[in-house]
């Protein structure tokens, strides 16, 4: 039995290489058939509820982001997906956590996204959305480094 990519999650962050995912991720789609599902993850504001940030002010800003993201989403699908089937998620939270997930949830068959290319002492403070995905999935990742 072979396996069956129906569906393809691509995490994207509208950075500039996101242009470039959304190429790979198109490539793939129509080559195996399989539906897009484009996932952005908004980062959680938590970390400043312990700066006596009040609760009221984090949520306006979070539906503020939220609604940003939701509107550069529906740019990003018109714009790149006009010849394949796709559709424009944005969730919140911790990226690495959302985007299995969303994953898990959605029945995904695998997951394109990028990396940021950080080597050594850049990336150890931060660690990377992509690493953490790719040790934890259950279905297979291709990452891609932008050019």
């Amino acid at each position: 039995m072979s396996p069956q990519v129906e569906t393809i999650l691509l995490a994207v962050d509208f950075s500039e290489a996101a242009q470039y995912l959304a190429e790979y991720a198109t490539i793939f789609a129509k080559g195996l058939d399989a539906r897009l599902l484009v996932l952005y993850v908004s980062p959680s504001m938590n970390r400043y509820a312990s700066l006596y940030v009040p609760p009221q002010s984090i949520r306006t800003l979070v539906d503020q982001i939220l609604e940003g993201a939701n509107r550069v989403m529906r740019e990003f699908m018109d714009a790149r997906f006009v010849d394949v089937s796709a559709e424009g998620r944005v969730e919140y939270g911790y990226a690495p956590e959302k985007i299995l997930e969303v994953a898990r949830k959605s029945g995904v068959d695998m997951i394109i996204m990028g990396t940021h290319g950080r080597r050594g002492v850049d990336r150890i403070p931060f660690g990377s959305v992509a690493e953490k995905v790719v040790k934890t999935a259950t279905i297979p990742v291709l990452t891609v480094r932008p050019v």
